[in-house]
């Protein structure tokens, strides 16, 4: 005779288990997610080859949804006469404001430009694409349809010599700190690129200045050593609003404007690019945003370099990455997620590379998923 099992318990205490164990993996599932080094994340999608219609205003309205009623009347650059003439300083020190700065920032934007091209400022719909760092780009064979955009917005020192075909080669904007900066600006940009400082720290300025101005150059102050001769039109810099950086740590990530423990927590450089992008355009598509999956330890996380997530972790605490772009950081930026807590999620979904927003979002082939833990 063949003895059957016992029925399986679902006592209370069996159910107690059951609800513990599902408990656990849902808080492991939510950290996975949530943690500051991923609070990015994209699903490939193709863009589409066909041009999209682009309506004025649309970024506008559904990035209002996120950001709350702001003013597009924001400059996108910092300009001499607004700190000239200052009657009201600015309430935070950098990144998020110029607070004990302005000496310095007015020599800087004193040999430096603002405007926007005017090729730009008269399109009566701008498209713009904001293009990552991410190793999904390799092998995409997305180059030609990135550069039919009116604006293409590049992170940091990501190359676009050798690698046309999945990048492009059109770049109307580059963000970048002193420690991002390529060293032959020529080589990785158009001759009408503008090249836009963002600035974490009064030293940046500093650089920027001794640059430009031909002066001593300055050695310390940074995590990585930025270029000592950079060759560049100073018309081509542009000095990123703080205004920026400040609505997308508050909007987006719900990050304190100061330090906490002495470690000042901010968005990472392409996190920053989206922000002005939905600022200044009225279709805005990203590409190229995310990182590898936990488990796959042997995948580049860049389109253009041979690291790895395990070389990464074998390196040790001397580099971070830029949780959004891919790119190298200052080492406080993980530690800076985990001294935050956890607020109210918010999800930016991106299907066909169209910007809209809802309350939740399902991961679908057939779209971008945008994940910003808040």
């Amino acid at each position: 005779m063949i003895s059957k099992s016992p029925p399986l318990c679902m006592c209370p205490a069996g159910w107690k288990l059951l609800a513990m164990l599902a408990l656990v993996l849902a808080v492991m599932v939510w950290y996975s997610i949530s943690r500051e080094d991923r609070y990015i994340e994209l699903f490939y999608f193709p863009i589409p080859e066909k041009k999209e219609p682009c309506f004025r205003g649309e970024a506008e309205r559904k990035a209002s949804k996120i950001f709350g009623n702001h003013s597009r009347d924001q400059p996108l650059f910092l300009q001499l006469k607004d700190y000239f003439w200052v009657k009201t300083p600015s309430a935070y020190e950098l990144p998020y404001g110029t607070k004990g700065s302005e000496d310095l920032l007015l020599r800087v934007l004193a040999i430096t430009s603002y405007s926007i091209p005017e090729s730009i400022q008269s399109l009566e719909c701008r498209r713009c694409v904001v293009v990552g760092n991410g190793h999904r780009l390799r092998n995409s064979s997305l180059g030609d349809t990135i550069d039919k955009y009116d604006v293409v917005i590049r992170l940091n020192n990501a190359p676009v010599s050798g690698y046309e075909d999945d990048v492009g080669s059109k770049t109307t904007m580059r963000l970048f700190y002193p420690e991002s900066a390529h060293f032959d600006p020529k080589v990785e940009n158009n001759p009408d690129t503008l090249l836009v400082l963002v600035a974490f720290k009064a030293m940046d300025f500093h650089w920027i200045e001794t640059i430009l101005s031909d002066k001593k150059r300055v050695r310390k102050g940074f995590w990585k050593q930025p270029p000592l001769i950079w060759d560049v039109n100073p018309k081509q810099i542009r000095i990123l609003n703080p205004f920026f950086m400040e609505i997308a740590a508050d909007k987006l990530l719900s990050l304190p404007m100061r330090k906490i423990k002495q470690v000042m927590m901010k968005p990472t450089t392409g996190l920053l690019a989206i922000t002005l992008a939905l600022h200044l355009c009225d279709l805005v598509h990203i590409a190229g945003f995310g990182y590898p999956d936990a488990y796959n330890k042997k995948q580049t996380i860049h389109y253009y370099e041979q690291i790895t997530l395990k070389s990464m972790a074998v390196s040790g605490p001397a580099y971070e990455p830029n949780e959004t772009d891919g790119s190298w950081g200052p080492d406080n930026q993980r530690d800076a997620g985990r001294e935050r807590g956890t607020g109210a999620q918010k999800w930016l979904m991106v299907e066909s590379f169209r910007v809209r927003t809802g309350t939740e979002a399902s991961r679908h082939s057939s779209q971008h998923l945008l994940y910003l833990a808040t």
